[in-house]
């Protein structure tokens, strides 16, 4: 006689579980990884800031920019490239969540349980860069399409190009993700919240500052210019318009993000499967 639990033929005491049994795939990491943003403050707050922050500067500007009556002087200027200050600060918001993403679970030792449960590190990877990239995404693309959309309609008889629509929501939303994307992949080596942030701040603004302060400096001009023209502020202006200095700009801009995140991401995919948690 066998028990409700065990099946005929099971040597006596054998457990035998009536819930199939099935090899773990990336769609249960990938819904692993999507409770854990969707459910967790951080997520709220930090895209909850970035959407606030882009709409206050973006139409706040658009707004003064009607009210001043300077259409005359920027009839030659794009239109939507007045969201690039609203987008510039999300994109420290963007920084953080990627950031937390993956430190969140170090600094709180959930990082065991998540590697017990998925023992393939680069799976966990993957499925945190995909959710997270996915996120980012898709909430920076409806916030810059609504803005762009409120900066037409404040700023009326200026009707942006197909390629300025496409640049200011889907190359921005890019750019913006991509930039969030490089702070996991960095997050994941480093392994601390704050060190990673700061890191990555450091990235995104030294170059900038550094490029000012040898401005005064005539054996220093080429220098100054490249890291004016290539930090990340620059490259991000240059998807709204035109390249500052030297640097790309437009879809090229977009593309050289992509390079800095593939760098990144595939530093972290070394690192994480080389040390222990």
């Amino acid at each position: 006689m066998t028990t409700p639990y065990q099946q005929p033929g099971a040597a006596m005491g054998a457990y035998t579980s009536p819930i199939p049994v099935r090899a773990a795939h990336l769609g249960d990491a990938l819904a692993s990884e999507w409770t854990k943003i969707r459910s967790i403050r951080s997520t709220m707050w930090t895209l909850g800031v970035m959407i606030l922050l882009m709409l206050v500067v973006g139409l706040g500007i658009a707004a003064l920019v009607a009210a001043a009556d300077v259409n005359d002087e920027m009839a030659n200027e794009p239109v939507l490239g007045l969201g690039v200050f609203g987008a510039l600060i999300g994109c420290i918001c963007v920084i953080t969540l990627g950031s937390l993403t993956v430190t969140s679970e170090f600094g709180t030792g959930m990082i065991r349980t998540t590697l017990t449960a998925c023992p393939s590190r680069s799976r966990v990877l993957t499925a945190k860069s995909l959710v997270f990239f996915g996120l980012a995404f898709v909430t920076t693309l409806v916030t810059t399409a609504f803005v762009a959309l409120c900066q037409v309609a404040i700023l009326d008889g200026r009707e942006p190009t197909t390629e300025e629509w496409l640049l200011s929501t889907v190359g921005s939303s890019l750019f913006i993700a991509l930039l969030g994307l490089a702070s996991l992949g960095m997050g994941a080596m480093i392994r601390h919240s704050a060190g990673t942030i700061t890191v990555m701040l450091g990235i995104m603004l030294m170059p900038l500052v550094a490029g000012f302060f040898m401005l005064g400096s005539a054996a220093l001009s080429d220098v100054s210019e490249f890291l004016l023209g290539y930090s990340i502020p620059a490259q991000l202006i240059g998807v709204y318009g035109e390249a500052a200095g030297p640097g790309p700009a437009g879809w090229a801009s977009v593309l050289v993000m992509l390079g800095v995140t593939g760098a990144s991401l595939g530093s972290a995919f070394v690192v994480i499967n080389s040390r222990d948690v």
